[in-house]
């Protein structure tokens, strides 16, 4: 496995995001990209131990004898190429050559099954802003429905808001 720099260790990010520690899993709002993330226990355990000084198998390591179950590195770097994607690092990590090019779901088969359960996984939504959540279509506004419209009436020929 390819070693990782100095300057590649994995770190996470912590400016401008919300973060709500949930029993088995972790939310995380991304007030930059307007985007919500679900880290499911595994994710978010990586994710945790990611402070620019850990490298991946310590990593794997410390997570094996907290879990009290075979955790390997290829986990960790499943959970860093997803936070990686959802700019939750400081900065890119690096994959190893044998992983860099694998589809999430070809490193997921090189788990093995016995892994699936603790395979890390991470959920987006984007959110809108509040004013994208707030916008309506004022009166006589051309409209297709009523939720269109701040009146919440849409009608007539041809169709338009009224007030």
């Amino acid at each position: 496995m390819k070693r990782t720099t100095g300057a590649h260790l994995p770190r996470m990010r912590k400016q401008n995001l919300i973060v709500d520690e949930l029993p088995d899993e972790v939310l995380v709002y991304d007030l930059d990209r307007h985007k919500a993330h679900c880290l499911n226990r595994t994710a978010a355990m990586v994710w945790r131990r990611c402070d620019g000084k850990t490298r991946p198998a310590e990593i794997a390591r410390r997570l094996q004898g907290e879990l009290d179950q075979p955790f390997n590195e290829e986990m960790v770097w499943l959970a860093l190429r997803q936070l990686n994607k959802i700019n939750l690092l400081t900065e890119p990590v690096g994959l190893p050559a044998k992983l860099a090019g694998m589809s999430r779901r070809e490193m997921v088969r090189t788990l093995g099954i016995a892994a699936v359960v603790a395979v890390p996984l991470v959920t987006s939504i984007v959110s809108p802003t509040a004013v994208q959540a707030s916008t309506c279509l004022p009166a006589n506004a051309p409209c297709n429905t009523d939720a269109e419209c701040c009146s919440k009436q849409c009608n007539g020929s041809p169709k338009k808001c009224h007030a």
